[in-house]
């Protein structure tokens, strides 16, 4: 059932979304990514917890179900997109298994397209700050073991292979990292009764969904905040996740190479 369903939502989102307002004065934002950011509406809720900051944002969004940063480049309309340029922050979002492949996979097959997004992005918007966006490990370990790969098989094991993955593209590239994946793991930890999961086991809940936001938003502008935008949820929840993003974002920029 899960993996059926995977198969077809991978079938139905292949979307170009577009949601700018003023854009010429805005803080312009471009999300390159698959389901992960489009579950919930991610860049709905960034959008959102931006506005309660009195901060203007427009977006666009290429999310395709599935989607590696290889097959992103093999899209001429996303690069048109790219091409477009005068993009403040670009938000890459790999599929949420390619990092977590063994160590000479990973540099075979997921880094040097991660170099090429970013050296397109960076000619055509000499200013931009590139975020890659680490995800989490699926709740009981990687839903398509390897042979021979074990460290995976556990939500431990995968967490810390996408962390790694993760922050090395981020220091190859001279990007920031937004740590996603770091504040599922302490919220796993801290408070094991939240649901972050979606019935899949690896896709987020609205409140995953909220805390992917948030720690995007903390690594974008770095700057502590509280947002009224809480997307629906109990008030002790959203206020615990956005304390937990800001405090990983700001007590780890050295990690995240984010150079204030």
């Amino acid at each position: 059932m899960g993996k059926l369903f995977f198969i077809l939502l991978c079938i139905v989102i292949n979307i170009c979304t577009v949601k700018a307002q003023n854009i010429n004065d805005s803080i312009r934002v471009l999300f390159i990514g698959n389901s992960y950011t489009h579950f919930n509406k991610l860049p709905d809720d960034i959008q959102k917890i931006a506005a309660t900051q009195k901060i203007k944002l427009s977006y666009q969004a290429c999310i395709r179900g599935g989607y590696s940063f290889k097959k992103h480049l093999q899209k001429q309309e996303e690069i048109e997109i790219i091409k477009k340029g005068r993009w403040d922050f670009v938000i890459l979002q790999e599929h949420s298994e390619a990092p977590a492949k063994p160590t000479k996979v990973v540099a075979q097959e997921t880094y040097p397209y991660a170099r090429i997004l970013d050296s397109l992005v960076h000619i055509n918007s000499p200013e931009v700050h590139v975020i890659f966006y680490m995800t989490w490990g699926h709740k009981d370990g990687c839903l398509s073991p390897i042979a021979d790969y074990p460290i995976i098989d556990t939500y431990i094991g995968m967490q810390e292979r996408l962390k790694t993955s993760y922050l090395e593209m981020t220091y190859q590239n001279n990007a920031w990292c937004a740590p996603v994946g770091m504040v599922w793991q302490q919220v796993r930890r801290e408070r094991p009764d939240y649901v972050l999961y979606w019935q899949d086991r690896t896709h987020p809940s609205p409140l995953g969904t909220y805390l992917a936001a948030n720690v995007i938003f903390s690594t974008m502008f770095q700057k502590p905040y509280q947002t009224s935008y809480i997307k629906g949820l109990q008030v002790e929840q959203a206020e615990y996740i956005q304390q937990t993003a800001q405090k990983m974002v700001l007590s780890n920029l050295r990690l995240l190479n984010i150079n204030r």
